[in-house]
This record gives C-alpha cells, sequence and structure tokens, in this order.
C-alpha cells in the first residue's frame, strides 16, 4: 500500500499529515536544545564545586599531601572528569541530533513544498488539458449540427421542381464543405480525448504516486534514529562516567591512615624530595648538566625559565651557530635536504640535456648539438657550486652533531655521490727534498666537445677542440678529471669531451 494509489484524491490530507510531521520534528529538536541546556548548566555546577573545594595552597603544601587529603583532592579532581563527560553528553547531542535534525528538517520542508507544488502543477495541466477537450468536443457538436443543416437544406433544394439547377449545385457545395469541417472536428476531438485519456491516466497513475511515496516516511526513519541517539549519546560515555566513579571509591581505598602519620615526620626532613609528578624538566636543550666534582651530594638546584621572558636575538649565521645546538642540527639538516632537491633537479635537467644531445647528434633536422652548449655550461657551474655548498652544509652538520662519522653517514645517504676530496683542494702537492715526486701517468686522451668554463673550485676551463690527457675517468657521478697540455688539471663534465 502507498499514499499515490490509496490516497491519490486525498491531496488536502496528505497536505495536513506531512505538515503536522514537519511540526513534530522542529518540536523534537527543541526538546533536545532544553536537555543540552539541563546537561551544561549541570556540568557548569559540578565544575564550580570542584573548583571552589580543589586545594590551592602553597607548593609546598600541594606536594606533601596526606593520603586522607589526596584522596579529597582526588575525588574533586574525577567530579571535575564527571562533569566533562555531562558536557561532553551536551555537546554529542547538539551535533549529533540538533544539528543533523535541523538540516534535514530544512531539506525535508523544501522537498515537501516542491513535491506539492508540482502535484499541483500536474493537476492545473490536466484541468487545462480538460477544458481543451470540452472545447473541442463542443466544436464538434456544432460543426455536425451545421452539417447536418446543410445536408438537409441540399436534399430540399434538390427535390424543389422550382430550383434551378446553379442553386442546387450551390447548397451542395454548402452541404459538402459544412460536412467536411464537421469532419475535421470530429477528428480533433478524437485526437484530444486521447491526449487527455493519456495524460490523466500518466497523472493519477505515475506523476501523483511518485510524488506521494515516500514523502513521509524517511522523516518518520530520521526522527526514530533521533530517538535512538539521544540515548546511544549518554551509554557512549557510560564506561567513563562508571571509570570516574570508580576512581572515588580507589581515592577512598587509598587513604592509608599510617602512611600519614609517617610523612608528617618525612615533610619536615632537610633536602626533602619533591615527588616527581611536580619534578621540573628542563626544557632548553642548550643547558648541559654540570660535571664539576664540586657539584657531587650537592642539592640539584632548580632555575626558572619563564617562556614569556624575551631573549635577546643573535645575529643569523650562515651555519646557523647563533641557534641553540638542536635548532641548529635542525636546520643544517634541513639546508642539506634543499641542496640535495636542488642538486637532483639540476642532475635530471644535466641527464636530459646530454639526451637531447643525442637526439640533435642523430637527427640533425630537430637541432643543433651546438646550441645546447650554454645550457650544458650552466648546469654544470650549478652542479659543482651546489656540491660546493653540499660539502659545507654537511661539514657543519657533522660539527653540530658532535659526531665526525655523522658526516660519514650523510653522505652514504645521500644519492648523489659528492665530488672526490681533491677537488677542493690543491691538485699538486709538495713534498720533503728527500723524496721523489711520483707523477700520475694519464689513463687515456679525449678531445673536448664543448668549451667549458670552469669557474667553481676544482674544475678547470677547457676549449672546444682542445685535447685532454684524463687523469680519472667518469665515477658515475658525471665528472671526469682532466689535465690540459700547460699542466692545468681540475674537473669537468664528462658529456663535454669524446675519446
Amino acid at each position: 500500500m502507498d499514499w499515490g494509489t490509496d490516497l491519490w484524491d486525498q491531496y488536502d490530507v496528505i497536505d495536513k499529515h506531512t505538515q503536522s510531521g514537519l511540526d513534530l520534528v522542529e518540536r523534537y529538536v527543541k526538546f533536545v536544545k532544553e536537555r543540552t541546556e539541563i546537561e551544561q548548566g549541570y556540568a557548569k555546577q559540578l565544575r564550580n564545586l570542584s573548583r571552589k573545594y580543589l586545594k590551592r595552597g602553597t607548593k609546598e603544601e600541594q606536594e606533601c599531601r596526606f593520603t586522607n587529603h589526596q584522596a579529597f583532592q582526588d575525588v574533586l579532581n574525577e567530579l571535575n572528569d564527571y562533569a566533562g563527560q555531562r558536557e561532553l553528553i551536551a555537546e554529542n547531542m547538539i551535533t549529533g541530533i540538533c544539528v543533523e535534525l535541523t538540516k534535514y528538517l530544512r531539506d525535508l520542508k523544501e522537498e515537501r513544498k516542491t513535491y506539492l507544488a508540482d502535484a499541483r502543477k500536474a493537476q492545473q495541466n490536466l484541468e487545462i488539458s480538460f477544458k481543451q477537450l470540452e472545447n473541442t468536443k463542443k466544436r464538434f457538436a456544432k460543426e455536425w449540427g451545421e452539417a447536418e443543416k446543410a445536408i438537409q437544406q441540399a436534399e430540399r433544394t434538390e427535390n424543389d421542381i422550382t430550383a434551378t439547377k446553379a442553386e442546387v449545385d450551390k447548397m451542395k457545395t454548402l452541404a459538402h464543405g459544412r460536412t467536411h469541417t464537421a469532419e475535421e472536428s470530429r477528428n480533433d476531438y478524437a485526437a484530444q480525448l486521447q491526449k487527455y485519456n493519456k495524460e490523466q491516466n500518466a497523472f493519477y497513475y505515475s506523476e501523483i504516486p511518485q510524488l506521494f511515496n515516500d514523502l513521509d516516511e524517511r522523516r518518520i526513519l530520521s526522527l526514530a534514529k533521533g530517538y535512538i541517539q539521544f540515548a546511544h549519546t549518554e551509554t557512549a560515555v557510560l564506561p567513563i562516567i562508571t571509570k570516574c566513579l570508580d576512581g572515588i571509591s580507589t581515592a577512598g581505598k587509598n587513604v592509608d591512615a599510617k602512611q600519614d602519620s609517617i610523612r608528617l615526620i618525612e615533610q619536615n626532613k632537610s633536602g626533602f624530595d619533591r615527588p616527581a609528578d611536580v619534578e621540573y624538566e628542563d626544557y632548553s636543550q642548550a643547558i648541559k648538566p654540570a660535571t664539576s666534582e664540586n657539584n657531587i651530594n650537592h642539592p640539584k638546584v632548580r632555575t626558572k625559565l619563564w617562556p614569556f621572558t624575551k631573549k635577546a636575538k643573535l645575529p643569523a649565521a650562515e651555519d646557523f651557530s647563533h641557534l641553540p645546538p638542536e635548532q641548529r642540527r635542525k636546520k643544517l639538516q634541513s639546508k642539506v635536504d634543499e641542496i640535495n632537491k636542488e642538486l637532483q633537479k639540476e642532475q635530471d635537467q644535466s641527464d636530459a640535456l646530454v639526451k637531447m644531445k643525442g637526439v640533435y647528434e642523430q637527427s640533425p633536422q630537430m637541432g643543433d648539438p651546438a646550441s645546447l652548449e650554454p645550457q650544458f655550461q650552466q648546469t654544470a657551474q650549478n652542479i659543482a657550486r651546489l656540491r660546493g655548498e653540499l660539502r659545507k652544509y654537511e661539514s657543519w652538520l657533522a660539527e653540530a652533531s658532535g659526531d665526525d662519522s655523522t658526516n660519514t653517514a650523510v653522505n652514504n645517504n645521500n644519492k648523489h655521490r659528492s665530488l672526490p676530496a681533491d677537488l677542493s683542494q690543491n691538485i699538486y702537492s709538495e713534498f720533503d727534498d728527500d723524496f721523489e715526486e711520483d707523477i700520475e701517468p694519464p689513463i687515456g686522451q679525449a678531445t673536448a666537445l664543448y668549451t667549458f668554463e670552469g669557474a667553481s673550485e676544482g674544475t678547470v676551463s677547457i676549449t672546444e677542440g682542445e685535447q685532454l690527457s684524463v687523469m680519472e675517468r667518469d665515477k658515475g657521478d658525471g665528472w671526469m678529471r682532466v689535465q690540459r697540455a700547460n699542466g692545468d688539471e681540475g674537473y669537468i663534465p664528462s658529456s663535454y669531451v669524446q675519446f
């Protein structure tokens, strides 16, 4: 059973009933809001009560509590937590019931308004179609009566012996025209009747059921969920409420009269250690524990660090030495990561240029390989500069970490292999006069394909077409060490030469 079928002619009843359902939702939302106000007021009173009796003495009194005093403080703390759960009940009822139902009610009102308006519009269209049917029907009746009169008049004229042939023909023509008009009106009437019956069938068996069905059931189901949520909101916090009540019982069980008597003596001992729960933790990593032997067996001196005191700012240094150690390490590590990203980007650019040069060499119509020389040179200089910065910041990072092994770990984890150590050192080393200088022989010869300006430390400038001696091959980092004819030696991009 459904409204569209069984209540097809009860539009007013459906209108009134659905409006009553919307009013019920509004009443329930108002009811829940008032319940939340009660919960919030109750929670506020509990918090005020707990705050009123919560002990607020000196620091020493708070640290040296008797068990019976502590138990009462625990009761107050648990009561404060209990009040928090009542606030949570109110909050969840607002968000889970009031907000959701209010939003759904707004949508439902618009939906109901649209449905009822569509039903009225569909009925109006059907009424208009019915009026058109009545008009075609009346026209058909009128035209058919006029046709019958014309036929009878033509027959009388034809039987009249005094009528001329022209008069007879005229009346026959008039009767024929009237009959033709009547036939057209009859066809119009039949077509309009068929159209109306089709629209009427769609209105009562399709449009109305589609608009009326499920108009109210979804509202009822949503309201029922709101009823259930009203109970679930409270049952959801019952475990925590029970835990708070158990905490109050535990506080009573923890009261120890003997221990309170002993504590009265202990609290007056010199050097009495304060409870660990209020032990001050040093927030500043720059302060290190004293190692002097004069401090052995001396009481631990606690220095108060006021968090809102303005501290003097040191001028920023490139190695971030103006920062505390941990902050400095983080800043240096961030800088190393940043340089690595830039270095990877430049390396990808260099690889792309090498591939593009290969394409140009295989297909000259695609472009001139020599046109890539400025980009090759710029990329190589960027890589050399970034590698130098990377070594510099990695060195500072190792220094900040206080362990030389850190530098090795950073280098091992770094996916960009740094240039050899002698890149930033002098090519030639001085030896004592008593030893002969070992001259490193070249391992091959190469021809410079492009001109390279060695602007960075450890690199060497070469000219296109120049013959070079290869002293060290590329180790996978895109660089090789060469020696010019004049004896100058340094690193150049491997893609700039041909063996």
